[in-house]
């Protein structure tokens, strides 16, 4: 049966030219999470796991304790689903069929959560200059600039060097801007990905090119009982990939990313906290995201205002 399956799948792409390339392709990415998955996780350094980051509501809880215990302000924050919809259809997605395929994928819900999210803590407004950091292909900034009528620019490795239009080509901890040159910034669901200390190094970024009383917005925030970074081995570059040697790596099949920080509370005071200075941080704990949509993980937003 497997066999006249495959048959009847090849003939059908011969007779469609792009299901060619759709079938070749996924067949290749499945060759190269099963052949390279396995042995690059045997050859990971310990203390490893192989799984995913599980979203615990308990774990979750026991964070928020020993933050406020730290001295962090710690937010509530409740959705408003009605108000979350209608950002959903002022936004039209449909007009980035690139994007999550224009608000039919998967994940496309969490993602234009965060989107809304970011937009209401940030209280963006035409009076801004907003720059979304790690933009790589999200829409964001368009849409903030269509809804709210700001200045908005993307930066991105991905981007040619330097300033070019609204794009910034540059390492997001090294920018070729001037100081004070946005009001506002956000990253969605990219902050994890910066490796090493570059975490560290755009904190102290985001301070010179805010203005006094700018706003930088990471959304999700993600915390962790244990100091950890989510992985998926087969997305590794040749070389390898370095990982701190106080953190877990949870190795998760299928994540298709390289590299996913969570902060445990300790961490996070050393590597951001002690780095605040002349921001002041208030974290927002979201209480339904669920609601939402059952598949939303959501949960941390942190504000970072420029004293």
């Amino acid at each position: 049966m497997a066999i006249l399956k495959t048959l009847l799948q090849t003939q059908n792409s011969l007779r469609y030219p792009a299901k060619i390339y759709r079938h070749t392709r996924k067949s290749l990415c499945y060759l190269k999470n099963v052949l390279l998955w396995d042995e690059r996780y045997s050859q990971l350094r310990q203390p490893k796991i192989k799984s995913a980051i599980p979203h615990d509501p308990e774990v979750e809880s026991e964070i928020i304790k020993k933050l406020r215990e730290k001295g962090i302000e710690v937010v509530d924050f409740e959705i408003n689903i009605d108000d979350y919809r209608k950002f959903v259809a002022k936004a039209g997605y449909d007009k980035f069929p690139d994007y999550y395929q224009g608000g039919k994928g998967r994940n496309f819900i969490e993602k234009s959560l965060e989107h809304y999210l970011a937009a209401k803590l940030l209280g963006l407004s035409k009076e801004d200059v907003y720059i979304d950091i790690a933009a790589s292909g999200s829409p964001a900034a368009d849409i903030y600039h269509d809804i709210y009528g700001c200045v908005t620019y993307k930066q991105d490795l991905v981007f040619p060097r330097g300033l070019q239009g609204n794009t910034i080509g540059s390492d997001a901890s090294d920018m070729p801007l001037e100081d004070g040159f946005a009001s506002k910034m956000g990253l969605h669901c990219s902050f994890e990905h910066f490796e090493q200390d570059s975490d560290k190094r755009f904190i102290k970024e985001a301070k010179r090119v805010l203005g006094k009383g700018g706003k930088l917005c990471i959304v999700p925030l993600y915390l962790f009982k244990d100091y950890a970074i989510q992985t998926d081995p087969s997305f590794w570059p040749k070389e390898g990939i370095s990982f701190e040697q106080d953190a877990v790596v949870y190795c998760a099949r299928g994540w298709k990313n390289r590299h996913g920080r969570f902060y445990d509370v300790p961490h996070f005071v050393d590597r951001i906290i002690k780095n605040l200075e002349g921001l002041k941080l208030t974290i927002y704990a979201v209480t339904n995201a669920k609601a939402v949509h059952p598949r939303c993980y959501l949960k941390f937003a942190a504000i970072f205002e420029k004293l």
